[in-house]
C-alpha cells in the first residue's frame, strides 16, 4: 500500500488546528520535549530503543531494522497496534510521527495498513516540526510587532496581558512562573525545550489573528527557569514600551492575593492542610533565600524575621494582615529601586504611560477592533 505521508507544508495547519498526534518517540524522547496535542503511544521502549540505537551504530541499519523486528513482535506488536487503533478510534483525523519522520512512522504505519487503518506520518518528523517551531520564536518579522508592557511590582501587568487577549502573548503562563523571585508555581515549570514548543504555538495563534501589535510582558531573559531565545529578547529589548502606574495600596494587595492568599491555597490543595501550610511557609522562605545576596544580609534578615511572625499570626489567628509588613519591606528595598533603575535605561523607548484603565483605552485606539 502507498504510504500516506503529510508534508512539511503542513506545519502550521496541523499547529494551528490542533490536531491529535501519535508521538512514536521512545518515553525518553517524549520526555524532553513534545507538543501540546501530542500523545505518547511509543514503537519501542527506551531500552528497546538503545539497543537498536547501539546496534545500528555497531552493524548498520539492516542488522538495527532485523533487531527492531526481532524486539517489538507478536504480543508486544499486536499491544502496540491496538493502542494506536484505539486512539484513532477516538481522533480518526490523528497523524503520526517519529524523530526524523523515518523508520518508525514508516513500520507503525504499516502495521496499522496490515490491520486495516491508514494513518499519515508526518514528513520530517518531531525534528522538522521543532525546527519550524524554532524559526517561529525567531522570525525577524516578529520584532516591528513588539510593544512591551512594564510597570513595578504588583502594578498588575499580568491582568492587562490577560485582558488584551486579541494582541497578547503571556509568557509568564507560558513558562509557568510569574517571572520574579516570588514567582514560582505550585506546578511544575515546563522543560526548555517544551517551553519553546508552547511559546512557538502561542505565536502562531497570535499571528492568526492578525492583529497589529504583539503585547508582551517586560521580561528578563530568564523565567523563573525558562529561558527567552536570543533572538526574540533582542526584539523585545528594542520594542517600544508602556508602562502601568499602581497605587502602592493597590500593589501591596494584589501581592499579598499572589504571593500568600493564592499559594496558601494552591499548595494546600496539592499537599493538604498541614502540609500544605509548611511547604507554602518554605516556598516564602526560599524566596528571600534565592535573593538575599543582592538585598543585602542585614535586610535579607528583616524580612525572614517578618515572614515568621506573619506566619504564626496566619496560623493562630487566620490573618494574614501582617504579611503586608515583609511585602512592603520588599518593595521598598529591592523590587522599587531594582525597577526604577531597569525603567531608566527604557527610558528613550516609553511611548505611554497611564494606569490601568488608561492603558487599556491607549491600547485600544492603537489596535482598533
Amino acid at each position: 500500500m502507498a504510504q500516506n505521508v503529510i508534508p512539511a507544508s503542513e506545519y502550521r495547519a496541523i499547529f494551528l488546528s490542533k490536531r491529535p498526534l501519535i508521538d512514536l518517540r521512545a518515553p525518553v524522547e517524549f520526555t524532553k520535549g513534545a507538543f501540546a496535542s501530542s500523545h505518547n503511544l511509543p514503537l519501542m521502549t527506551d531500552d528497546e530503543r538503545q539497543q537498536v540505537g547501539t546496534c545500528y551504530k555497531q552493524h548498520g541499519p539492516t542488522a538495527a531494522l532485523a533487531l527492531g523486528h526481532q524486539l517489538v513482535q507478536g504480543a508486544v506488536k499486536a499491544a502496540k497496534v491496538d493502542a494506536w487503533l484505539a486512539f484513532c478510534q477516538q481522533h480518526p483525523d490523528a497523524y503520526f510521527y517519529c524523530f526524523r519522520g523515518g523508520m518508525r512512522s514508516q513500520i507503525s504505519q504499516s502495521w496499522l495498513q496490515e490491520a486495516g487503518r491508514d494513518i499519515p506520518y508526518i514528513a520530517g518528523g518531531y525534528k522538522g516540526m521543532r525546527q519550524f517551531l524554532i524559526q517561529t520564536i525567531e522570525d525577524p518579522a516578529l520584532a516591528p510587532q513588539m510593544l512591551i508592557l512594564s510597570g513595578i511590582t504588583g502594578s498588575g501587568k499580568t491582568e492587562v496581558i490577560h485582558q488584551r487577549t486579541e494582541e497578547a502573548v503571556d509568557l509568564e503562563g507560558v513558562a509557568n512562573h510569574r517571572g520574579s523571585s516570588f514567582g514560582k508555581e505550585v506546578t511544575p515549570q515546563p522543560t526548555q525545550i517544551n517551553f519553546e514548543n508552547n511559546l512557538a504555538l502561542a505565536l502562531l495563534q497570535h499571528q492568526q489573528r492578525r492583529t497589529s501589535c504583539l503585547l508582551l510582558e517586560d521580561e528578563s531573559h530568564l523565567v523563573g527557569r525558562c529561558f527567552i531565545s536570543k533572538p526574540f529578547f533582542d526584539g523585545m529589548q528594542a520594542a517600544n514600551v508602556i508602562v502601568l502606574d499602581a497605587s502602592l495600596q493597590d500593589r501591596l494587595q494584589r501581592l499579598l492575593a499572589q504571593y500568600v492568599h493564592k499559594m496558601h491555597h494552591d499548595f494546600c490543595v496539592r499537599d493538604g492542610e498541614e502540609m500544605g501550610f509548611e511547604s507554602f511557609s518554605q516556598y516564602l522562605r526560599q524566596s528571600v533565600n534565592g535573593i538575599s545576596r543582592r538585598l543585602g544580609q542585614q535586610h535579607a534578615t528583616e524580612l525572614l524575621a517578618l515572614i515568621e511572625r506573619a506566619l504564626q499570626e496566619q496560623q493562630q489567628r487566620n490573618n494574614t494582615e501582617l504579611h503586608l509588613e515583609w511585602i512592603a519591606l520588599l518593595l521598598g528595598k529591592y523590587y522599587d529601586p531594582m525597577y526604577e533603575y531597569q525603567l531608566q535605561k527604557k527610558a528613550d523607548r516609553i511611548v505611554f504611560r497611564g494606569d490601568q484603565r488608561a492603558i487599556n483605552q491607549w491600547l485600544d485606539e492603537q489596535t482598533p477592533r
